[in-house]
């Protein structure tokens, strides 16, 4: 029972992330609004590290590392998918997000980050770019206007994935919690956000009230706090029960997307979506089955 409410808790606030991006791009420009859910996400982790004394990261060569990971897990990512959602819907967002782990595989191989690209994983990629391909819908002529949002999302999916490769390879194992490792790179992301906010609208802004909402959500409740349920479902249920989330999460953007947003669903959407996740599983149940293998060795 714990498990199943801290999963549906985290899908619920990872999967309604790409709405509430939606509703704060109402008077935030992507940059300030990313700022803003940086910060207070910071805001969030930091005072828990401090209370609980927590090993701090030390050393340049850690704090480059850092620095490094946050460009790329957070500031870029983050970014990207509210650039996006200035010219497609959330829910489009949200599935697009789940081609994360077919990046993460993809660049763990050309990195020999030990990690094979097996017929399996290989079918699995495939699958799931294929159904970002039916989502595009390249013979619909109308959905030009989409692709600058698109390649966007894309783009934001590839950065989380060499985020993963690299995090393992640079941060992982050095001593540090899970938990100090994001509250800095959340920090460092918050000041690379700040050097780029004069040419990003600046610190002035006009948000509608339900916009002003919508972004102290997403950096509180959806940033913050989904990271410490993010962080308790590892440390309690493991990495495999947290790792259910990623198909749960294109589930709640689709819902919230489409019935309250009131987003076109066009049929590709959910053939789509449906193609990424089962190229999703083909890469997790060959990964699953390597790792066992491994073990027993």
């Amino acid at each position: 029972m714990r498990a199943t409410v801290l999963i549906g808790a985290l899908a619920l606030l990872w999967g309604s992330g790409f709405f509430w991006i939606a509703l704060s791009l109402d008077g935030f420009t992507p940059v300030q609004l990313t700022f803003i859910r940086l910060a207070l996400g910071a805001l969030v982790l930091v005072p828990i590290v401090l209370a609980r004394r927590l090993p701090r990261p030390r050393g340049p060569t850690m704090w480059a590392h850092l620095t490094a990971s946050a460009l790329i897990a957070n500031a870029i990512p983050y970014s990207l998918f509210a650039v996006a959602e200035q010219s497609v819907p959330s829910s489009l967002a949200g599935v697009i997000n789940a081609t994360t782990p077919l990046w993460t595989v993809l660049i763990a191989a050309t990195a020999r980050a030990d990690t094979r690209l097996t017929p399996r994983r290989g079918l699995g990629v495939a699958l799931g770019f294929l159904g970002v391909l039916v989502l595009f819908e390249p013979w619909n002529a109308t959905r030009g206007a989409e692709l600058g949002g698109v390649l966007a999302c894309v783009t934001a999916a590839l950065s989380y994935g060499v985020a993963y490769v690299y995090q393992s390879r640079y941060l992982t194992n050095r001593g540090l919690s899970p938990l100090t490792l994001t509250a800095a790179q959340l920090c460092m992301a918050t000041v690379l956000l700040a050097l780029v906010l004069p040419v990003g609208g600046g610190i002035s802004a006009q948000p509608a009230p339900l916009a002003l909402v919508a972004v102290v959500v997403l950096g509180v409740i959806g940033t913050g706090v989904a990271l410490i349920i993010n962080f308790t479902l590892i440390a309690t249920e493991g990495p495999t029960a947290a790792s259910v989330v990623t198909y749960l999460v294109p589930a709640v953007a689709l819902a919230l997307g489409i019935l309250i947003l009131d987003e076109t669903a066009h049929w590709t959407l959910p053939l789509g979506a449906a193609l990424i996740l089962v190229g999703v599983a083909l890469v997790r149940r060959s990964a699953g089955q390597q790792g066992t293998a491994s073990a027993d060795q």
